[in-house]
Order: structure tokens, then sequence, then C-alpha cells
């Protein structure tokens, strides 16, 4: 029993280094295998299902404030959750949730175009909520480990820089990859293309192929996870801070808090801007490309090259955060996007579609080079967070508060869609006449969706981050010190009872 005891010690003291930034980088990666079918789920219903814009809007409305709720109810589970797991308790929580995406993730897919209305809301509704709640099992508790991995300020950048990694690789594979699968280009009998009343070529959608990639996008995910949870070490103890014994969890009084906790309301509401504006223009972007640009196919290969300047930022936000501060240099980035947003104006003004497609990767191009700070660093912004919400009430809440940002992340990720279906069939869109019968006006009103999404999206993440997010460099210097020294004194330590401590022990299996 004793040589147990050293070897946690051990696994308890083990070196921060790159094996544990490759595997957090795999927890995203897994987490976005399913995460990045969201926006082919608004595709799927509304070209190769054919729901109405308005109905489909509504019934995305509906399941996403579900999502949205379901999020802190899980963190305040995991946060009041205080029994011995053997993987312990946040590694644990993921595989379960690991696990059910294996196949949840296809259950929003199943491809039945034919059934009756009723049938498909039905489909849509419940295959979606079980594929929510296997998402919100293992993304919130992937989510809240970051701050327990390492309690070092320039360690945590490296952590969320390397999430981005990984949830940048997870979202660009199927971008990539999925619209050259599930896009067919359709000819005349004399090998001519099919053309629209636009003028550019028919391509339709084929939805069985959606259902068996998000099979296997499923099992990618798995195998991450799992790779993650044996790789990665938690080096702070789960329940060494705790709140008062004496009184029950009060999940409102936790939501009072994060809303006086203006570090996570200010990167909250980055959050929420980005997936408002960029993450909610990916239905309309597809669109456009198949109705404006007749490339549907190509979409994904357009977006990936618009974000690839993020990658620029990587090998140097550890040296920039040092030298400038997150809070300062993701200000400054998400600037650059506001600019990108107003080249994104220009390209519908381009009649040669050849240069506006051209056009629109440029202004793509600097969005995603101005997003890229803020996207190697906006993970670690809610870690600092969590240690505000410790620093200021005295709580720390890892569970609640990282939820409580998912929840109005998801609220974002459910109201922006709804919004753009509205106001797609606003612009003239009709899912009945599917991608081919769309009008030339409204392709091109596809164009300005477009651009003012962007424009949205990069306006008010540079209001969040400059002037609501308040943890500059100076102030995050400061917080730090007094954690530390509370922490310091024997006052302020909180211990688990020994017999507990030897419980858990004897439950994990030796290294030999």
């Amino acid at each position: 029993m004793s040589k147990k005891v050293e070897n946690g010690a051990d696994e308890k003291t083990k070196k921060f280094g790159i094996k544990d930034c490759v595997a957090y980088a795999a927890g995203d990666f897994g987490c976005n295998m399913s995460f990045s079918l969201k926006g082919t789920v608004q595709t799927f219903w509304l070209v190769f299902m054919m729901l109405e814009t308005g109905l489909l809007s509504l019934l995305l409305l509906i399941v996403q404030i579900w999502d949205a709720i379901n999020d802190p109810l899980i963190g305040a589970m995991i946060d009041s959750d205080k029994r011995k797991y053997k993987l312990g308790k946040f590694k644990t929580y993921i595989l379960i949730g690991a696990i059910g995406l294996l196949v949840a993730g296809a259950l929003v897919f199943i491809p039945v175009p034919k059934a009756d209305l009723w049938v498909k809301c039905l489909l849509f509704v419940g295959g979606y909520l079980i594929w929510d709640a296997c998402y919100t099992i293992a993304n919130v508790p992937y989510g809240s480990m970051l701050s327990l991995v390492t309690t070092d300020g320039g360690e945590r950048s490296q952590l969320s820089t390397w999430r981005s990694v990984g949830s940048m690789l997870g979202n660009m594979i199927p971008m990539m990859i999925l619209p050259m699968l599930i896009w067919k280009k359709e000819f005349n009998a004399d090998g001519t293309p099919k053309l629209n009343s636009a003028g550019t070529q028919i391509e339709t959608l084929m939805g069985e192929r959606v259902f068996i990639a998000a099979l296997i996008m499923g099992v990618l995910g798995f195998i991450a996870f799992l790779f993650m949870i044996k790789t990665i070490t938690i080096r702070v103890d789960e329940n060494a801070v705790k709140t008062n014994e004496s009184q029950k969890f009060n999940v409102f009084k936790a939501f009072g808090n994060f809303m006086k906790n203006r570090p996570a309301v200010g990167a909250t509401v980055a959050a929420m801007a980005m997936f408002l504006g960029m993450n909610s223009a990916s239905t309309a972007t597809t669109i456009m490309f198949a109705t404006y640009f007749g490339q549907a196919s190509l979409s994904g290969i357009a977006m990936i090259i618009g974000f690839l300047p993020m990658f620029f930022f990587m090998p140097f936000i550890k040296k920039l955060v040092n030298k400038f501060g997150k809070k300062e240099s993701s200000a400054m980035g998400a600037l650059v996007s506001v600019v990108g947003g107003l080249l994104m104006f220009i390209f519908p003004l381009i009649p040669n579609k050849t240069l506006a497609l051209v056009m629109f990767i440029i202004a793509l191009c600097v969005f995603g080079f101005g997003m890229g700070v803020y996207t190697c660093v906006s993970w670690a912004f809610m870690a600092d967070a969590i240690d505000y919400n410790e620093w200021k009430f005295g709580t720390r809440e890892e569970g609640t508060v990282y939820s409580l940002h998912s929840f109005f992340r998801k609220l974002a990720q459910g109201v922006g869609p709804s919004v753009v279906l509205l106001l797609m069939g606003a612009l003239g869109y009709v899912s009945s006449l599917g991608t081919e019968g769309q009008s030339l006006p409204t392709a091109y009103n596809m164009c300005w969706l477009v651009a003012g999404l962007y424009m949205f999206s990069g306006i008010v993440m540079f209001v969040a981050i400059a002037f609501i997010y308040n943890l500059d460099k100076k102030t995050l210097a400061t917080m730090n010190e007094e954690l530390a020294a509370r922490k310091a004194t024997p006052a302020a330590e909180t211990v688990v009872e020994t017999p507990a401590v030897e419980e858990v022990v004897e439950e994990i299996p030796s290294e030999e």
C-alpha cells in the first residue's frame, strides 16, 4: 500500500510538460469531432430534410435553450460530487460522455427526407437532446479541468493554446473534408453542368453520407478522449477548495457571483459574439457558396484558408502574453478583426465572381489573423476567471463558473443560428426549392448577410475584451500573488482526511 501512496504522490508532482499540452489538445479534438457537426445540422435539416426556415429556427431555439440550461445543472452536479473515483472525478465524467458520443452524434442525422413532418420534428428534437446530454457530460468537466492541471499562468496559457490547436484541428478536418463528401455536382444528360437561375452549377446534398460521417467522427473522438484521460496529469486536488460544508450548494448564488465576475462576463460576451457572428454564419456561408458561387463542396477549404492565420500566433503566444498580457494582446487582435469585417463588405460589390471569392478569402484571412491571439488564450481567460471567483468571493466553483460560461455560449449557439435562419427566410430563401431553385437576388442577399455577421462578431468581441474583461496584466499579477499568499497560510490550507486519501489510493492501480 505504501508503494501505491508513493506512486500517487509522484503523479501529483509530475512536472508540467508537452505531454499535458498534447493530451489537453486531444481532449478538445475529441469534443470537436462532435461539436463541428453543429453547423452541418442546420444545413442537413434545411437542404436535405427541407424543413421550412421558420420551423427549423423554432426547433433549433428550443433544443439550444435546453442545451444552455443543461450545462449549469451538470456543472453544479460535478462541483457537489464528493465521491471518490478510480480515475478521478473529472476524468470519470469525461469518459462517460465520450462513450455516449460514440453514436449520439449521428442520431440527429437520420436520413428520412420523405417522413411526415411530425416524425421529422420528433427525430430532430429527440436526437439533438440525446447528443447534447452526452456532449455536455464530457465537455463541462473537460473545460473545468484546465485550472486543475497547473496553477502557473504561463502554463495555463500554453494549455489554452494547445486546446485551440485541438479545437482547430477538430474543426478543420470535417470542415475541409465533409463538404467534399456530402455535396454532389449535378450534370445534364449531355454532360454539361446543370445551372440554377443564378447561373451557377447546381449541387445537391447527400444526407446518407452525413449520417455515416457522424458515426466515423464519433469513433475518432472516443479515441482522442481515451488518449487524453490516460496521458494528462491533474496536479490540483479536485476537492481541495471547498465551500462551507454546513451550507447546501446554491445555484442562484453561484449565478449571482458569476454575473459579478467581470472577467467571466467579459470572456463570455466575447465567446457569444464569436458564436452569434462567425459560427452562426456557417449555414449562410454554405448556402452562399452553393447558390452564388456554385462551389458548396469547396466552402470548407475556403473557410480553412481564411482561418490559417490563427496558427501564426501559436509559437509566440507565451512570449506575447508575458510581455503584453492576455487582455491587451487579445483586444488589439479583436480590433484587427473589425478591419476584416469592414473588408468583408467589399466582395458583394465585385461583379466578377472569381474576384469576389478572392476578396472574400482575403477579408476572412484578416479577420482570422485578428482572432489569432484571442483563440489561443480564450480558455486561459476562463481559468483566470475561476481564480477571480475565488479571489473575490472565497469559493472556487470550477464546474459552475465554466458551465455558466458554457450556458451563455450555448444560448448564443441557439439564438444565433435561429435568427440567421429567420433572416435567410426574410431575404428570400425558400426551403422547398432546395439550393438549385433559389433566385439570383436571394443568392446575392446571402453575401450581404455573411458580411454583416462577421462585422457584428468583430465589433462585439472588441467591446467585450477591451471594456468588460478587467484582468489586465497588472491586475492579474496582483490576484495571483494574493491567492498564493492565502494558500500559503495554515488557515487557508484544505486537506482531505487521511482515510479518504488512502481509500482512493488503494483503488489506483500501480503503473508497473
